[in-house]
């Protein structure tokens, strides 16, 4: 470890708790529908997508109704996306005259970009055109994207309201994010990667000759406004098969840092968002500490044991870190801190392969995933399901001071607790039950590159991904195929939406309630013996669940290799 690299790590963490507040005061000005000074150029184009559509911004939704119309919603852009890529043979802009994808092939990917999971089993550049990347799956980045800031904007309407049935409005929620938030940035991001030296163009390739005089031909593309919105929206899908490690995406040591922020920026705004919302902003900076810490403590891991490199490498008398799978121009801090913040948020960008990470390493992503993502998170996924952690926290704590536990106002009772429950044992039962088929089925074991404990990681980590919509993978493993096409398919759809319907539930139930002012016996949420507790509550959950399956993958890949063994 370096001086310069905990430079790196600790100016990020400084820039992203001070971009919470500017951000969260963008974000509550579009939780309560006021106007913007975009409103002044953009307002008409809200305003005629309402009435194209038929739509009542002002009709306030059940929580029942609200699912509903997000459900149909996805369901529908699920089977356009479809469509595209069956057809891509046919459809233009396909200057590579690349054929459609197979059936299970387009499903899974359909299903990937409509749940912001954005895995991918194919090589972009070698089986995606450019209708399908722009038309079929950058389209998804931000309607994803923009579905996961409503439905935080619903639960954060759940806590601030008072006996009363609405939570505000889907389609004028993810009408104002997309209009107002994600449009506006990814077209400044987007400029700014295209000086950067981000291709942007309709062209097919170019041609470029070698040091050693060979030609080559370079695939290039619509690049810097999928890369845009790739980011800021945690989507994670990118346009190369290498990802955010291509220089075309990810071309120097700033573009890295931006990129880097971007992840983070929209989830630390809904932070102080939510804290705005509920009366109190100390209470969204008590989740942003939390979440800080939690961030902070696996960045320290993985940057302490790539710097340390591994004990063979050592024995053949080779000192220094772990370069394996690592691009020279990021180095060891900056792809270390890379791989926390993209598997804290539900992002799946990388700009170093997590498969060459060592053994203990490779174990922080992939524990920051199964922890439900909610360290910062992806947009919108990240707080709703940090506060389903925040109500389990709130009901211990009750019973410890033996209380009816209340959190911001709201007393938290039987209904929200096994829907809280519900929701988050829905990771392990997907994450844990996929897993243990597939390591003893024919077609599970074909796919990872691996044996031992190393391809086992492989199987868990790619189960993990896709349940927690993170879309990253360990790289060793062959998912293209039928079987892994359809379970992973599975798994991100379970991920997504069997997490959602609870938290909607759980916001009409809320919402229902009366204020209960905080009294002498209420527990304090905004000080530092609740970030404790919950930074414990979730550790301990995440632990108790996944140390097993831990245990197995990468915990045993590290003492195999101490004692000589390589898989």
């Amino acid at each position: 470890m370096t001086v310069q690299g905990w430079v790196l790590i600790l100016l990020f963490t400084a820039i992203i708790i001070a971009l919470a507040k500017p951000m969260g005061l963008w974000l509550f000005a579009l939780y309560e529908g006021r106007s913007t000074p975009l409103h002044a150029v953009l307002g008409p184009v809200e305003r005629g997508f309402y009435r194209l559509a038929g739509i009542d911004p002002q009709a306030e939704q059940s929580w029942r109704t609200y699912a509903v119309h997000m459900l149909l919603f996805q369901l529908v852009t699920l089977l356009f996306t479809y469509a595209i890529l069956r057809l891509q043979g046919v459809l233009p802009m396909n200057p590579r005259d690349l054929p459609g994808i197979g059936p299970d092939g387009a499903m899974n990917t359909a299903i990937s970009f409509t749940t912001n999971t954005n895995w991918q089993w194919y090589s972009g550049e070698a089986a995606m055109s450019n209708l399908s990347q722009m038309l079929g799956l950058t389209i998804h980045n931000f309607l994803s994207a923009a579905t996961g800031i409503a439905i935080a904007f619903a639960l954060f309407r759940g806590f601030a309201r008072r006996q009363v049935s609405g939570l505000g409005n889907f389609w004028a929620d993810i009408t104002r994010v997309t209009l107002y938030l994600l449009l506006p940035l990814c077209i400044v991001y987007a400029v700014f990667l295209i000086a950067s030296g981000v291709p942007q163009t309709f062209a097919s390739m170019v041609d470029a000759t070698t040091i050693e005089g060979v030609k080559q031909s370079i695939v290039v593309g619509p690049v810097a406004s999928q890369e845009a919105i790739k980011m800021l929206g945690t989507n994670g899908g990118g346009f190369f098969n290498a990802n955010s490690a291509h220089p075309f995406e990810n071309p120097t040591a700033l573009t890295n840092l931006v990129q880097m922020l971007s992840i983070f920026s929209i989830g630390v705004g809904l932070t102080w968002c939510f804290g705005k919302a509920v009366g109190n902003t100390r209470q969204g900076w008590a989740i942003l500490a939390a979440m800080m810490i939690l961030f902070l403590a696996g960045v320290g891991i993985l940057y302490w044991q790539e710097a340390a490199g591994t004990p063979m490498m050592h024995g053949l008398g080779f000192a220094g870190g772990n370069m394996e799978g690592k691009e020279v121009r990021f180095g060891l801090a900056a792809s270390a801190l890379f791989a926390v913040i993209t598997t804290a948020a539900s992002c799946g960008a990388v700009n170093a392969m997590h498969d060459s990470f060592t053994a203990l390493g490779g174990m922080i992503p992939l524990f920051n995933i199964q922890l439900g993502e909610i360290v910062v998170g992806g947009v919108g996924a990240g707080i709703y399901g940090f506060l389903l952690f925040a109500l389990l926290a709130v009901f211990v704590a009750g019973l410890m001071v033996g209380r009816t536990p209340e959190y911001v106002g709201k007393k938290i009772e039987a209904k929200e607790v096994k829907l809280a429950v519900l929701a988050i044992a829905v990771l392990p039962l997907c994450i844990l039950g996929f897993t243990a088929l597939s390591s003893v089925l024919p077609q599970g074991l074909a796919g990872p590159l691996n044996k031992g404990p190393h391809g086992f990681t492989e199987i868990l980590y790619a189960y993990s991904s896709a349940t927690g919509n993170n879309g990253s993978a360990f790289a060793g493993i062959t998912s293209g195929t039928p079987y892994y096409n359809a379970l992973l398919a599975i798994s991100m759809w379970i991920g997504r939406f069997f997490i959602i319907v609870p938290v909607l539930a759980i916001a009409g139930s809320l919402a229902a309630k009366k204020y209960t002012p905080e009294t002498a016996g209420s527990f304090p949420t905004t000080g530092p013996l609740w970030i404790g507790l919950l930074v414990a509550i979730i550790l301990i959950v995440g632990g108790l669940t996944f140390l097993p399956g831990l245990a197995l993958g990468p915990i045993a890949d590290h003492i195999a290799m101490i004692n000589g063994q390589l898989f």
